[in-house]
């Protein structure tokens, strides 16, 4: 499919792409919306969300009488605001707790009110010791009152560590109204991992969460610039209707398709099905469809690899009778998806609605036109295309360069290729790689080797390299017969993380190394191979099986033999394994399954899942070996069940529960350190580096602190927020930390500072503040 890279693709107006633009309190510890209640109840509590003050209200339809007053809705200059029997409609459970006069003892009174004074000023290690210091008098319903209190006074982390704490007491009975509360609180605080949590004991309860808890976590999870968290908005939406039989309010319907529209195309195709789902929905609940939700499907469906004509027909069809014109948006999608299947007619009617329509031609309407003369065998008018746009002093962007250059090569006009390229690299645009790529294909197609190096070296010096110009490289090197060049070309891809070897890549050494004859070679990369479970070539094969003759050795198929993980594998995992990674068993008894798993709003991470796929291959499924690009590969994949991941299993969980196994602190080799950085830590602004500690306790951190100060001379302090450890290094132990870590660590690594990857949903609130060493913990746990 000829079509723009995602990072350049057009897509629909701000009005569909514009970022999520909900008034959430999340940013701020004191939301705008708050309950009035004195420090402590006087008096029984009914605990329902008021009308006035509605969670709900807090999170979504708080914004809507504004967004009336301003003109901007849900997409700009449109009302979305939800009717007011919607708002009624969805309310949560009732909660009662008793109050304090009620009670006979003056002693339990007199206790309740001093937990509920002092509780919430305590960190986490404290505030666990005193409630355990209460557990011979304290029961459920003084439980209860104390996480209420601390839910109307807005400490809602500290009625989580209470309510926390209380359904793990042998006397606690499940109380779903209390729960339901906590988990609307923390959602609205937009701790949506602390109240996932919540909503998941709900569920394994056999309750259906509250129509409050579905809305209020789908819009936490929509405001949450963190990868994943649209996948699990979807997610919870399709549960409260599929499982909950609930019907969501227009609001939430249109707050979640404009986060499906709101990426590329190329990102955002993959969320056609969603989205239709989301459509469908509004329809069936008779609520009113907005023009930019017809148009918004128009321009996923242009994105698509195979275009739904009758689909695309049928929405057109219902904007018009609902009484919306076709937008510029729309009129573009219908020219890419028209331009797609070479239907000129079609293309070039749309193009002439468009000139009619006396709006401001858009780049993206060219490129569309300069792809339908490209397929239809006519590459000289895209070229005219592309000059015309200039003419109209419309200026060329990154993906119309990209698009004509690659149609220019395709059609290998040298010169003009040679050209555009020129121009595009003097223009200081961004994401040359493409067309540098299309360029060396040119040069590689038609011999012409000198410039390809040329090429090479020039892309080098203005682009991070990757595997597919390393590729191209090799396979020139050897039709010139430059093998021992090859062959270090082939070595550094495999030193550098960042670019790493495939299969191709050694049939291509192999295949040079059998044109020159040296067999020796050929069979050790032969054997090197089979190991990673490359497919070889039958032709390859036989030449190296009668190059062997001569000296007497046969090649013999591959032999099933136990596969083991080299040092550098184990060195690997444990480190990903301390950064967060799981280990699940297997249907199987002893046989395990390591999943990984990357974040995809992350660039740092995206190069990581390539290299750490690259670096596991053998060990992955044939269905993740066979992925033909780099961009194919998911953002989560797991390895084959296999025995050998059990010895890590059992140091790295107990009870499907991370732990720090007791020998962690004979691991700490710098590669480890380095992959546990990349997976599991951040590099502030500042320089201060900070690893997060995935399970354990305060004696394994201590160990690890201990390990670190005596072998590496590296002095560091802990911080503990909610069930994790941060191990930080500042100042003069940052830059040694760096220097032990930086020859394993990624380039794209080592240019990236406090990405959102790095930390939870819940965040850590002051990177730069470590309460303490670990002597201080120590001292904590003996008290």
């Amino acid at each position: 499919m000829a079509t723009a890279p995602p990072c350049a693709c057009g897509a629909p107006s701000p009005s569909l792409r514009c970022p999520l633009a909900l008034p959430l309190p999340f940013a701020t510890s004191h939301p705008a919306v708050r309950l009035a209640a004195p420090p402590l109840l006087a008096r029984r509590l009914a605990v329902s969300p008021r009308r006035a003050a509605s969670a709900l209200e807090a999170l979504v339809l708080e914004s809507d009488d504004e967004e009336e007053e301003s003109g901007i809705g849900l997409f700009q200059g449109e009302e979305w605001a939800a009717t007011a029997d919607e708002r009624d409609a969805v309310r949560s459970p009732e909660l009662e707790v008793f109050e304090l006069e009620e009670l006979p003892e003056q002693w339990r009174r007199s206790r309740i009110a001093w937990l509920c004074k002092e509780l919430p000023a305590y960190k986490h290690s404290t505030f666990t010791r005193i409630l355990n210091a209460q557990r011979k008098w304290i029961n459920q319903d003084d439980a209860t009152y104390i996480t209420v209190h601390c839910l109307r006074i807005r400490h809602n982390a500290a009625a989580f560590r209470v309510y926390s704490w209380m359904v793990q007491q042998h006397w606690y009975r499940f109380n779903f109204a209390l729960a339901t509360r906590v988990a609307d609180c923390l959602a609205r605080e937009g701790k949506v991992e602390k109240c996932r949590e919540v909503f998941d004991a709900m569920i394994k309860q056999g309750r259906v969460p509250a129509e409050s808890t579905f809305h209020i976590l789908v819009v936490a999870y929509l405001s949450v610039a963190r990868g994943g968290c649209l996948e699990e908005a979807c997610t919870i939406y399709n549960q409260m209707i599929q499982m909950g039989g609930y019907k969501p309010r227009l609001s939430l319907h249109n707050s979640l398709f404009r986060a499906l529209v709101s990426k590329t195309g190329g990102t955002a195709k993959h969320n056609l099905r969603q989205a239709e789902f989301v459509y469908h929905n509004i329809v069936t609940s008779n609520l009113e469809v907005h023009k930019d939700i017809y148009a918004g499907l128009i321009w996923l469906h242009s994105y698509q690899d195979v275009i739904d004509r009758d689909r695309i027909k049928a929405l057109r069809d219902e904007m018009k009778r609902a009484g919306f014109e076709e937008s510029t948006d729309v009129l573009v999608s219908l020219m890419r998806a028209f331009s797609k299947e070479g239907d000129i007619k079609e293309t070039e009617a749309t193009w002439h609605w468009l000139l009619r329509s006396g709006c401001e031609l858009p780049a993206q309407a060219y490129i569309c036109r300069m792809e339908l003369y490209a397929r239809t065998g006519e590459p000289m008018k895209s070229l005219e295309m592309f000059k015309e746009m200039k003419n109209r002093n419309i200026p060329p962007n990154v993906a119309s360069y990209h698009k004509i250059i690659e149609i220019m090569t395709k059609a290998r006009e040298i010169e003009i290729a040679e050209k555009l390229m020129d121009e595009f690299v003097e223009s200081d645009m961004k994401h040359l790689m493409p067309a540098f790529l299309d360029l060396m294909y040119l040069y590689l197609d038609l011999d012409m080797h000198e410039k390809l190096e040329h090429t090479f070296t020039k892309c080098l010096g203005r682009c991070r390299p990757n595997r597919i110009l390393y590729t191209i490289y090799m396979e020139s090197l050897v039709r010139i017969g430059n093998v021992s060049k090859a062959e270090e070309i082939f070595d550094e891809m495999h030193k550098n993380g960042m670019i790493g070897t495939n299969a191709k890549s050694a049939n291509i050494l192999l295949r040079g190394y059998l044109l020159a004859e040296n067999y020796q070679k050929a069979e050790s990369i032969y054997e090197l191979m089979c190991k990673k479970k490359y497919d070889i070539p039958v032709e390859s094969l036989e030449k190296l099986q009668s190059g062997l003759l001569s000296s007497k050795k046969v090649v013999k198929p591959p032999k099933p033999v136990s596969m083991k993980l080299d040092e550098e594998q184990r060195e690997i995992l444990i480190g990903l394994l301390l950064g967060g990674t799981q280990i699940e068993s297997h249907a199987q008894k002893g046989v395990y399954i390591v999943n990984f798993k990357f974040q995809e709003d992350s660039h740092a991470h995206s190069a990581l899942r390539v290299h750490i796929h690259e670096r596991f291959f053998e060990w992955l499924p044939s269905a993740c070996r066979s992925l033909n690009r780099e961009s194919e590969i998911p953002y989560r994949f797991s390895t084959i069940p296999h025995a050998h991941f059990g010895f890590f299993a059992d140091q790295f969980f107990q009870k499907g529960q991370p732990v720090l196994p007791k020998l962690v602190h004979r691991w700490l080799s710098p590669r480890v350190l380095a992959y546990w950085f990349m997976s599991g830590g951040v590099r502030l602004q500042s320089g201060d580096i900070v690893l997060k500690v995935s399970g354990g306790d305060t004696g394994g951190v201590e160990r690890i602190v201990k390990s670190l100060q005596a072998q590496q001379s590296l002095a560091c302090k802990v911080k503990r927020k909610g069930r994790f450890f941060w191990i930080g290094f500042q100042g003069c132990n940052a830059d040694s930390f760096w220097k032990i870590v930086e020859t394993y660590v990624l380039d794209s690594f080592a240019s990236s500072t406090e990405e959102s990857h790095n930390v939870g949903s819940d965040g850590l609130q002051d990177y730069t503040y470590y309460e303490s060493d670990t002597q201080r913990h120590g001292r904590e746990s003996e008290e």
